[in-house]
């Protein structure tokens, strides 16, 4: 059975507490990092500048993407120039549309064609994949982020639209694929398979590395464990 450490893509973390953030970058874990709005909500950041250049102030040797966050393309402009202006191993997050459902296609297009790395973000079908590319400059660096994740939500398996995402972005070299939104394990071992180049792990995966490779009938031993001593704890008798 393989495990993490036989797979060809690149783990990168999602999240935005600082603290574990530069615990897996210690430890070698990842080969970058993502963050979002959301997350720095969740995990407490009210300073985003602060929050961003503690990050760098450690971290200034692998990818990491900060995103912005107004709705106009002017301001994001301004925001993404700004962002970029934080360190050569920064992306700039740009959503695929603002909230009106307008395509960002424009701003990508000019960002890229200055140099701007950018990370393409709440990616869900081909067709975006595809306006995407077209807007990437052929010699900037790109990541293009499906959120594979939110896609199997719907019911829908992402592992064939990251496949053809994959062919999609043949014509733009520097472009990587980015598994988003990843919900398991598992999808780690799918994406690698489906050929992504990258995938955003959050904390709560990290802590399941340890389960790759276990004897399943191991693991079916601890789980009948796992129910008799909850049972005892709980003091269930009848």
């Amino acid at each position: 059975m393989p495990t993490i450490k036989d797979l060809n893509i690149k783990i990168f973390a999602d999240g935005a507490n600082v603290d574990e953030m530069k615990k897996v970058y210690r430890e070698g874990l990842v080969s970058g990092f993502t963050t979002n709005p959301t997350l720095m909500k969740k995990d407490g950041v009210t300073d985003y500048v602060a929050f961003a250049k503690n990050v760098l102030s450690e971290i200034s040797d692998m990818p990491i993407s900060f995103e912005v966050f107004t709705d106009d393309f002017e301001s994001m402009e301004r925001q993404a120039k700004l962002i970029g202006s934080w360190g050569e191993n920064v992306y700039i997050k740009i959503p695929v549309t603002n909230t009106k459902r307008e395509s960002s296609s424009e701003l990508i297009r000019k960002l890229s064609g200055e140099g701007y790395k950018l990370n393409v973000t709440a990616i869900l079908t081909t067709e975006q994949v595809s306006i995407v590319c077209d807007a990437l400059d052929h010699d900037t660096p790109a990541i293009v982020s499906v959120f594979a994740g939110r896609i199997a939500d719907t019911g829908v398996d992402p592992q064939p639209i990251m496949r053809e995402s994959l062919e999609i972005l043949k014509k733009k070299p520097k472009a990587e694929l980015l598994w988003a939104s990843s919900r398991e394990l598992l999808n780690i071992f799918q994406a690698d398979a489906c050929g992504s180049h990258i995938i955003t792990v959050t904390n709560d995966l990290f802590k399941k590395f340890k389960m790759t490779g276990m004897d399943l009938s191991e693991l079916s031993l601890d789980t009948v464990k796992m129910f008799y001593n909850d049972a005892e704890s709980a003091g269930y008798r009848f």
